[in-house]
């Protein structure tokens, strides 16, 4: 999917950034440098969340200070905080890993993680498999899917990252531009029920992910040129 036209970033409240580097040594670190701008990218990623979850009218404004700590551990990436401070912590292992596509894996990362510090949550009732779907369906219409990503029918709706975004990405394209920012913003104040989908798109999650999944059977069986 190709990177969407964001907003002009004059639209946006941008937190402020810091950047910290526990190993200046590491491979990582001199790929990341190489590959990116870290305030830039950290703005790229803002307004990405800002893009697709909301509207100026309704984009959050609580964050003041977003963190980035690049350091070598097993995994990808996290992100904690408190409601107006935000840390995500980036590996410098999984950057080396990713070097032969470093800028794209970089920016896609965190697209993902900066989903972390504006999506609501439902009061913490929210399932993880939904965070994360929605924090790749952010990623995914940036334009920074890897390429091993593909629409597939997963065991339940809420699998979660790219499965999930994927689902939430044939919602969006079946009841509309702005569907998964609405169903974003009913997780504000509400505490999560399966419910929501309903109120947002008129049919039950369980009717939508049968559809789904039936469609992705029925894309199967049409043959390509």
């Amino acid at each position: 999917m190709p990177p969407h036209d964001l907003l002009p970033q004059s639209t946006w409240i941008i937190p402020s950034f810091v950047l910290r580097v526990e190993d200046l040594s590491h491979p990582g670190a001199s790929i990341f440098f190489d590959c990116v701008k870290p305030k830039e990218a950290l703005k790229l990623a803002v307004e990405a969340s800002y893009t697709w979850l909301y509207t100026p009218l309704t984009a959050p404004t609580h964050v003041k200070t977003i963190t980035l700590v690049l350091r070598p551990f097993d995994g990808v990436a996290y992100t904690f905080g408190t409601h107006e401070t935000k840390e995500i912590n980036f590996s410098l292992d999984w950057i080396k890993s990713s070097e032969a596509r470093a800028q794209d894996e970089i920016l896609g990362v965190l697209v993902h993680e900066v989903v972390h510090c504006y999506q609501y949550n439902a009061k913490d009732t929210c399932p993880g498999g939904l965070i994360e779907g929605i924090a790749d369906f952010v990623r995914l219409h940036a334009g920074f899917a890897p390429p091993h990503w593909r629409p597939r029918a997963a065991e339940k709706w809420d699998a979660g990252y790219d499965a999930t975004a994927y689902f939430l990405d044939w919602i969006e394209r079946r009841c509309g531009e702005g569907t998964i920012r609405r169903l974003n913003g009913s997780m504000k104040d509400s505490k999560y029920g399966v419910e929501l989908f309903e109120k947002v798109t008129g049919e039950s999650v369980s009717s939508l992910y049968a559809l789904y999944c039936e469609h992705l059977e029925q894309t199967r069986k049409i043959p390509h040129a």
